[in-house]
Formats: structure tokens, C-alpha cells, sequence
């Protein structure tokens, strides 16, 4: 019988953790739809703002923004974008084997020196470089309780100010892009610097005869560092989407398994009851028989 009771207690534990799981599924399904359609707004307008940064970024104006000033990167900032919460399957494992794997492969030089820096946007994120000692610059876990544009372009702007001074040479973000529920593309682009367009680029977008108003100059002022916010807010929203997405995908799953769990114990508890009530009757056959033989 303490058999029997065992399973009981372990069907009636599978049974509220699939109720738990079935609500956070449901709850993920819902934000899941306001993020996506977040980053689907901004992405036409995001896609518009780089097409016409590729066609002046080729002029001489341009070309003399601190922003597109290629230096060797003797100290590096990699921007790494994760969730503050888990149960999101590999969705957080995944950026940060994406960081480490960029750190040894292109800055492991950098990172012996002390000099690779990390801003985690995202408690997991935050922990996982603390635990292991990298200079962390900043706390931004915050974010992504008031998601917007103006929070993401504060942080922004310091780092655009720590590269106008000097310390960073280049900055390269890390995060999820959006693709659908259960697709995320892990990526790894550049922040600053900012890529100049190469020729054939801006060939491949047409010559567009573009009017400036007031001029050019304050045109391209202003253009360059809205686009490196935006480019940061944009993988952010990425980011935020593709965490939901997971998180649904994975509550799913965990539902599904729990079904097949509970299956299984079933039939385990049914065949113990089973065998329990078949020696119970064994034992009064038995003892019926030995009184009668008496």
C-alpha cells in the first residue's frame, strides 16, 4: 500500500505542475502577440532608416562621423541580450554560448587583458558574467519591466558616449532575432563602429537623389545615432519576442510530457491496485481454505 500512496502523491504532483505549465504557456501566448506586433511595426520603418544610412553613409560628410571611425579594438563591449526570467528552454543558454563562443574565436587576445566588457540587458545574462568575474558595465535588468524606445536609447547612449571617449573600440551585440513561436535566429552584428556601405551596396540600392532640409550635414548628425538606437532597440524587441516564443514552445512541451507522464503513472498505480486487491483475495482464498481443511 505504500506503493499505491507513493504514486498517488506523484500523480497528484504531475497533475499541478501540467496546470502550471498550461498557464504559463497561455500567459506567454499572450504577450508573445503585443511583442510581435511591436517589432513588426518597427521592423518597415527600421529596414527604411538603413537603406537611406547605406545611401549617405558613401559620401565624404558622412564618412567623418566619430560613429564610422574604425579603430583596432584593443578594448571590446559586447552587448548581451537575455531574459531576467528561465523556462524558456535554451532560449538564454543559447546567447551566451553564442558570447562565449565570439569572445574566443575573435577577442580571446582582449579577454586575457582584462579588456572585453560585458553590458547584460537581461538578469540571466547579468548573473552568468558576474559569476565569472568579466567587467560588467552597468545593470539594465529593468528594462524590460517599461519597454521603450526612450529607456533603450539612455542605454544606448552611454555606450556611444564610452565609444566617443575611448572605452570601447568596438561594440557587437549578441541576442535572439525573431523569426516565429518556435524559431529564434541566434545573432551576432556590430554596434559601433558603424559599417560604412561598401560600393557595390549602395550601387545595389539605386543613386537616389535625396532633398536635405535644413542640409545634409545636420541631416546626417542626427541620422547616424537615431540608427544606432534604433538598431538597439530593434534587436531588444527582437529579443523580447523571441523569449515569449520560446517560453510558450517550451511550456508546451513541458504540457505535453506531463500528459505522457501521467499516462504512465496511471497505469503503474492501476497495476499495483491491481496486484494489492489479487494478494488480498489470494490471502482470503487461502485462509477460507485452511479453516475448512481445520
Amino acid at each position: 500500500m505504500a506503493n499505491l500512496k507513493e504514486v498517488r502523491n506523484r500523480i497528484t504532483s504531475v497533475s499541478s505542475t501540467q496546470q502550471i505549465t498550461k498557464a504559463m504557456k497561455m500567459v506567454s501566448a499572450a504577450k508573445l502577440k503585443r511583442a510581435t506586433n511591436a517589432i513588426v511595426q518597427l521592423r518597415p520603418y527600421a529596414n527604411k532608416l538603413k537603406d537611406i544610412l547605406v545611401n549617405l553613409s558613401s559620401s565624404e560628410i558622412a564618412s567623418s562621423s566619430p560613429f564610422l571611425a574604425e579603430r583596432k579594438p584593443h578594448k571590446v563591449l559586447l552587448v548581451v541580450v537575455t531574459s531576467n526570467r528561465g523556462l524558456a528552454g535554451a532560449f538564454n543558454t543559447n546567447v551566451i554560448k553564442a558570447t562565449n563562443q565570439l569572445v574566443a574565436e575573435k577577442y580571446a587576445e582582449q579577454h586575457a587583458k582584462g579588456n572585453v566588457n560585458i553590458l547584460a540587458i537581461g538578469k540571466k545574462g547579468q548573473d552568468y558574467y558576474q559569476r565569472r568575474n568579466y567587467p560588467m558595465v552597468g545593470q539594465h535588468n529593468e528594462l524590460f519591466t517599461n519597454l521603450n524606445f526612450e529607456n533603450t536609447s539612455a542605454i544606448t547612449q552611454s555606450i556611444m558616449d564610452g565609444f566617443l571617449a575611448g572605452d570601447y573600440d568596438c561594440v557587437e551585440l549578441v541576442y535572439n532575432q525573431f523569426k516565429n513561436a518556435v524559431l529564434q535566429i541566434l545573432t551576432t552584428e556590430r554596434l559601433l563602429p558603424v559599417k560604412a556601405a561598401e560600393p557595390g551596396e549602395v550601387a545595389s540600392k539605386g543613386d537616389i537623389d535625396y532633398i536635405f532640409e535644413p542640409s545634409k550635414e545636420e541631416i546626417v548628425e542626427q541620422l547616424i545615432p537615431k540608427s544606432i538606437k534604433l538598431q538597439l532597440y530593434k534587436a531588444v524587441l527582437d529579443s523580447h519576442a523571441s523569449e515569449h516564443g520560446a517560453r510558450m514552445t517550451a511550456m508546451d512541451k513541458a504540457t505535453d510530457n506531463a500528459g505522457e507522464l501521467l499516462k504512465s503513472l496511471k497505469l503503474s498505480y492501476n497495476q499495483a491496485r491491481q496486484a494489492a486487491i489479487t494478494t488480498e483475495l489470494t490471502e482470503i482464498v487461502s485462509g477460507a481454505a485452511a479453516l475448512s481443511n481445520g
